[in-house]
């Protein structure tokens, strides 16, 4: 990190549109370097965009891009200290994974003997240490991710640039991935600026997250933050599920996790919020099971509980049942009752 603390990205004021519809509406953001940093957002929200604005594929309206402390706004791609990995991989598919992580490095004229050794090197990181003589249709969706990965950072940029890199993959293979982009990150000790619409990927990965919607950032701050504090309805619905509480004209959220559900029998915790109501549904989710509560005093709860003791026929029965709902008040978020994203 630089020693004055210069951000590896600043972002001034940052604008695009297309035609009459505002991609980005005038955006401030600073990345430091070194950070696993995420935009988070739905569609259309403009976290891609400012990406690829970043990255140099788009020009802003308005505003600058600064990187590590120089403005690069009006310099094209390959002279920004940046390199972007795609969700498609971009792979050329008749050169074998080492031809494929040298690419870069011969356009830049780097001399042959430390040309395999970079790529070799690259290759460790990703621990893919002995497929260089492959071919990308020889190597599954994990494995051509871990190539590009490979190609982008044997360049050893700044930054790097990934959109949605994970989307084209299965759940599970996607999450071993996010554990391990997470800890090449931390080897390599690269800016990290991450683009995808997956809560809990954005959750599970990133030292901060910017939560994107309509072309603006709603909120940034680290993931537990993020989670347990939004700072909009938008934000609550948005990065997982919340429930949204109306009481004498004050406007809160309230995570399912943090509800308690106190059937007959059980006193809540003092000093807990405590209000009756009726099971109106329930869905049993394996390890969870999800109760959504008809309040007497109006509005609707999703409650989770961990299935610790019950099977499914048991959690089933509970449906039309009358309880309890309790939870400790600081776990309470206040949002702004003018807010309201939507996606």
């Amino acid at each position: 990190m630089p020693r004055d603390g210069t951000p590896d990205i600043r972002v001034t004021g940052l604008t695009k549109s297309y035609g009459d519809v505002v991609a980005v509406d005038a955006i401030d953001l600073d990345i430091a370097a070194g950070e696993f940093f995420t935009m988070l957002g739905p569609s259309g929200s403009g976290k891609t965009t400012t990406l690829r604005m970043i990255a140099g594929f788009e020009a802003p309206d308005e505003g600058t891009i600064e990187l590590a402390g120089e403005d690069v706004s009006r310099l094209p791609p390959y002279d920004r200290p940046v390199n972007t990995v795609f969700q498609d991989y971009a792979l050329f598919p008749h050169m074998t994974v080492q031809d494929n992580v040298e690419y870069g490095l011969k356009v830049k004229g780097v001399k042959k003997g430390e040309l395999a050794q970079r790529a070799q090197e690259a290759l460790d990181m990703v621990r893919l240490p002995r497929h260089g003589a492959r071919k990308p249709a020889q190597l599954s969706g994990g494995q051509r991710q871990r190539v590009a990965l490979a190609r982008a950072i044997v360049n050893r940029p700044k930054v790097l640039l990934l959109d949605e890199p994970l989307g084209a993959l299965d759940l599970k293979l996607r999450q071993e991935m996010q554990i391990e982009l997470k800890s090449i990150q931390r080897e390599v000790g690269i800016t990290f600026v991450y683009v995808t619409h997956d809560q809990e990927e954005a959750l599970t990965m990133s030292d901060r997250i910017a939560v994107f919607n309509e072309g603006r950032i709603e909120q940034v701050g680290p993931p537990a933050e993020v989670y347990e504090r939004p700072q909009s309805e938008f934000i609550a619905g948005f990065v997982g599920v919340s429930n949204v509480i109306e009481r004498d004209g004050r406007r809160y959220t309230i995570r399912p996790e943090k509800i308690d559900l106190i059937e007959d029998g059980r006193e809540p915790q003092p000093g807990w919020h405590v209000e009756p109501g009726v099971v109106a549904d329930v869905q049993y989710v394996g390890p969870v099971t999800r109760y959504h509560v008809e309040l007497d005093d109006g509005g609707r709860l999703q409650v989770l509980e961990q299935n610790l003791d019950e099977g499914s026929s048991q959690v089933l029965e509970a449906k039309g049942r009358r309880v309890r709902v309790g939870w400790r008040p600081e776990q309470e978020s206040d949002i702004d009752s003018t807010e309201g994203g939507t996606e």
